[in-house]
């Protein structure tokens, strides 16, 4: 952004949390009801901050980082898995009205991207573009084997991508440099990396966006999520990551799709395809189209799936290239990585506990299949947060780190009104091009 506002400077990461913090509390905080929910809402999100920057540290006070992101995520898990059970559910007003969060969101949303555009690559940012050639073409050797292993489970091409930091909080000796060498043959990688970052953010907001207009039947309360998201200091932090954004991006727009069961399992599919985590969310929303649309959404999951893996066969050299592709892909590593990072780096006894966190997390997610029993959007919103937000506390690589994944979802959970009549039976038709029902059979009945 300097190079385009003289006398730009970008602010501090600590800086920037003190000031979006007193914005959201101005702008959200209810200050008639202190005591509500909203407002608990409002100072956990603000609360994940400071884990956030610990976090990007070294050291012990890395390790407080992640302990202090693990303890605010609890907090969350076990306000989503509350939520389907808060009933009454009042419309709590920002403080501002919908033009002025519009503006604040635009604002915030153009900052954030030219950031994006105008940030220089650090050699740590590269590295992923620069092992391309060693991860599709040699993914059969142990180079090969560790350079898929030390990105986690999740779509190989992917991790491909570089990523682009926008608010660093240890400067390297290439940052703020204009005269460093860029690396030759790596121009299109960090093209398709701001390309996709900024597509991806777009696609996150204009999704919050729209689901408040047409689910909620309230732009308003779509626009206050949005301009919230972009206000977070997570969001100013990692706007680069790709690996982040852009499976909240398709998680977002699955929700949005939920009344078109094919086109939503597709796009959880793609989310699958790319993190492998939200394959977790399976059961959830098997159970929600139980009653109607089951086999819809399940032939766009598996379509997807098939797609995806036909693409690594494509551009795979060999047998034992893809194979290895198709086990990353499929989270075939996840049990016991080779590669650790984060939370459960820190002490190598921890290694069987994670196990533990893995089982609990199966039994949760397998026992969101049945409860609740009646689900609608509502639930499906609440617990597919709850779900990724789950996966953080065994994912082996920066387990907390990837809030992305759940946040947009949170937030839509917070302000959402109550939604007990958006259950499968109402809004889907009986075949792929059945009218929609617009009423319940069963207070017909």
């Amino acid at each position: 952004m300097e190079h385009l506002l003289n006398g730009y400077k970008q602010l501090d990461p600590t800086t920037w949390v003190y000031l979006s913090s007193l914005l959201t509390i101005a702008i959200y905080f209810k200050f008639s009801r202190v005591w509500s929910v909203r407002n608990l809402d409002l100072l956990g999100l603000i609360a994940l901050a400071p884990g956030l920057q610990l976090a990007q540290m070294s050291g012990t006070t890395q390790q407080i980082g992640f302990v202090w992101l693990f303890c605010v995520s609890g907090f969350f898990l076990i306000r989503l898995l509350m939520d389907p059970m808060m009933v009454r559910r009042p419309l709590l007003e920002p403080n501002l009205s919908p033009g002025g969060l519009t503006f604040i969101g635009v604002s915030l949303l153009v900052f954030l991207m030219v950031n994006v555009v105008t940030k220089k690559p650090t050699e740590s940012d590269l590295d992923g573009a620069r092992r391309s050639d060693e991860i599709v073409s040699r993914s059969s050797t142990p180079e090969g084997d560790a350079s898929l292993a030390q990105h986690g489970p999740g779509y190989p091409l992917l991790y491909l991508v570089a990523s682009i930091p926008n608010k660093t909080l240890v400067k390297s000796d290439a940052d703020g440099d204009p005269d460093a060498p860029n690396q030759s043959g790596l121009s299109v990688h960090e093209a398709t990396a701001r390309s996709m970052a900024i597509l991806s953010h777009l696609a996150v907001v204009i999704g919050i966006v729209a689901i408040g207009a047409r689910h909620f039947d309230n732009v308003r309360t779509g626009i206050s999520a949005a301009a919230l998201y972009l206000m977070l200091p997570y969001t100013a932090l990692m706007t680069g990551r790709v690996d982040h954004v852009l499976p909240a991006a398709l998680l977002v727009w699955a929700v949005f799709a939920y009344r078109r069961p094919a086109i939503a399992g597709g796009l959880l599919g793609l989310a699958a395809g790319a993190i492998y985590y939200p394959v977790f969310l399976l059961p959830l929303w098997l159970g929600f189209y139980w009653q109607r649309g089951l086999f819809r959404f399940t032939l766009g999951f598996l379509t997807t799936l098939a797609v995806l893996v036909a693409t690594l066969a494509f551009t795979s050299n060999n047998l034992d290239a893809f194979l290895a592709q198709t086990k990353q892909m499929f989270g075939w590593t996840s049990l016991s990585p080779e590669h650790v990072e984060g939370f459960w780096a820190f002490n190598e006894a921890a290694g069987p506990y994670r196990i533990s966190v893995l089982a609990a997390f199966a039994v949760l997610c397998g026992g969101l299949a049945l409860w609740p029993a009646r689900k609608n959007l509502g639930t499906l919103l609440s617990c597919s947060a709850a779900v990724m937000l789950g996966t953080q506390f065994w994912h082996a690589q920066g387990g907390g780190l990837y809030m992305c994944w759940y946040l947009p979802l949170l937030l839509l959970t917070i302000f959402r009104p109550n939604l007990e009549d958006r259950i499968a039976l109402s809004v889907l038709g009986e075949s792929w091009f059945g009218k929609r029902r617009t009423h319940l059979r069963i207070k017909a009945a």
